[in-house]
């Protein structure tokens, strides 16, 4: 049986930063990378953008050239799952059935796409965007001459796939449960904003609609609403969140009843073993003290950074400022920390000019920034995040006076 120094499981963003900044923190030791993903580690956000829209091929969105894993001592073992981990002796079971041992173990997991559970959900032409194989069959539907589609979920994700489709001349209507989009990670104000955007480029947004069935025999033809109108269809896209791959970390011992529980160092319970990204469930001092899992390239990173300093001996508890961002049609929407909790939003600028931002407060502290297409708010409201700044409501309207003027 091999064994490694350090074993990382997922080649997510995760998981390529926490083998960059291990060689950069000096480590020595041999890395082991394995991804279910047969390709090497690749950028996730331009899947539902630039990727789907064809305007990036696929070699432009690795995050690093194939060689680069070669040349940093990095082994690279893709199309793999790890279905066991045993804590004890330090090895995991891969599917294939071998076992590698493990002096450390960073767990990069991220999710599995979350799953439709009404009648006709495994229809062929019902798609979700997590990887690069789900984005080839959506791109092999509108090859095939698939115009008309229903996307389900009203997050980041249904809306930029509903942009891109958009911008390649389908036919869109866009199913939220909610009463307002991006119900989970935005206010009022941008909901209507976004949903406004998205009618007037020519989505048919739907709030407040429940999915009762999808039609079809083999494949999806309609979706049927509670209400029992059925919205014909040639394909059907879903992003309705994430379900954490963290089920051989559970199965050995670890703690997690959302994703698995991390220290400040993004410690498991388990001896040496870590997790970080998507799936890892942490108290975030910028969430009010909440425990909160963060599916963001920031958080992946910065949680990777912070598991390679406690293995080279220079433990720092992860603290990092979230951050996000998404692009729709021309609008560039930029986030500076997390309004979970807020009390009093302040808008600046005007929607109707596609440039302003809302700012989040909470006990008069600026807690979050949501820009759009006004990056100077987003890069000067972070250091009001940053700095827990205390300002007047009023004073944030006033576009006249820079934020960087309210420290």
């Amino acid at each position: 049986m091999t064994r490694y120094d350090v074993i990382i499981v997922g080649t997510g963003h995760g998981g390529a930063q926490a083998a960059i900044a291990l060689r950069q923190c000096g480590f020595e030791g041999s890395i082991q990378m394995i991804g279910r993903d047969p390709n090497p580690p690749y950028e996730r956000p331009p899947l539902s953008k630039e990727y789907l829209a064809g305007d990036k091929p696929f070699e432009r969105i690795l995050i690093r050239p194939e060689q680069f894993w070669a040349d940093k001592g990095v082994g690279l073992t893709l199309g793999e799952t790890v279905s066991k981990i045993d804590p004890q002796f330090k090895e995991v079971t891969l599917g294939s059935g071998e076992r590698l041992g493990y002096e450390r173990l960073i767990w990069c997991g991220g999710g599995d796409p979350r799953r439709l559970s009404c009648p006709g959900a495994q229809l062929d032409g019902v798609h979700t965007v997590r990887d690069r194989k789900d984005v080839d069959k959506l791109k092999a539907e509108l090859e095939a001459g698939a115009n008309r589609f229903v996307v389900i979920g009203g997050g980041y994700i249904g809306l930029e796939a509903a942009a891109v489709l958009r911008k390649l001349g389908c036919e869109v209507t866009l199913i939220e449960a909610q009463d307002r989009l991006l119900s989970r990670v935005a206010g009022e104000d941008l909901s209507n904003f976004f949903a406004e955007e998205h009618r007037r480029q020519g989505v048919d947004v739907r709030l407040g609609c429940q999915v009762e069935r999808l039609e079809g025999e083999d494949k999806v033809t309609g979706v049927t609403l509670a209400d029992g109108e059925t919205i014909p269809c040639d394909a059907v896209v879903v992003g309705i969140g994430i379900v954490p791959s963290v089920g051989p970390l559970i199965a050995a011992g670890a703690a997690g009843a959302n994703g698995v529980d991390v220290s400040y160092t993004c410690h498991t319970i388990l001896e040496k073993v870590y997790a970080i990204g998507d799936c890892a469930a942490h108290a975030n001092p910028y969430a009010d003290g909440a425990v909160v899992r963060l599916e963001s390239v920031q958080n992946a990173n910065d949680m990777a950074n912070t598991v390679a300093r406690a293995i080279c001996g220079d433990p720092q508890p992860y603290d990092a400022m979230p951050w996000f961002w998404s692009n729709q049609y021309d609008l560039k929407l930029q986030t500076a920390g997390l309004s979970i909790n807020h009390d009093t939003t302040v808008l600046r600028g005007d929607p109707a000019e596609r440039s302003f931002s809302v700012i989040y407060l909470r006990d008069g502290v600026v807690i979050a920034v949501d820009a759009v297409n006004r990056t100077k708010d987003y890069v000067q409201g972070g250091k009001l995040v940053k700095a827990r700044a205390q300002v007047d409501p009023e004073l944030l309207m006033d576009t006249e006076v820079p934020l960087k003027e309210m420290l």
